[in-house]
């Protein structure tokens, strides 16, 4: 799976993270309905795991990304129009 950091790179990430990934996705959905700026938190650990546990794919190599997760500063209102629903990784 391509799993691009807005601001930063794509990662090859191996598929066996999924289920973390989207654990951790649906945490941040939970927290923006309820207008929790907590969910900075979850995110930062999102981009943590995607950063420790995928691989950095040469920015020469065009592919299309899987998932795009937005940067660490965004705020509670832009979060609000992507965490939504099943949130950005799906169910």
């Amino acid at each position: 799976m391509i799993v691009r950091i807005m601001t930063d790179h794509q990662y090859v990430v191996d598929d066996s993270l999924l289920q973390e990934l989207n654990e951790i996705d649906n945490r941040i959905v939970s927290l923006v309905e309820k207008s929790d700026e907590s969910f900075v938190k979850e995110l930062k650990k999102l981009i943590k795991i995607v950063k420790e546990n995928g691989k950095i794919l040469d920015d020469s190599v065009l592919k299309n990304s899987d998932i795009i997760i937005p940067p660490e500063d965004i705020t509670l209102d832009e979060a609000e129009k992507i965490f939504t629903g099943e949130g950005i990784f799906p169910d």
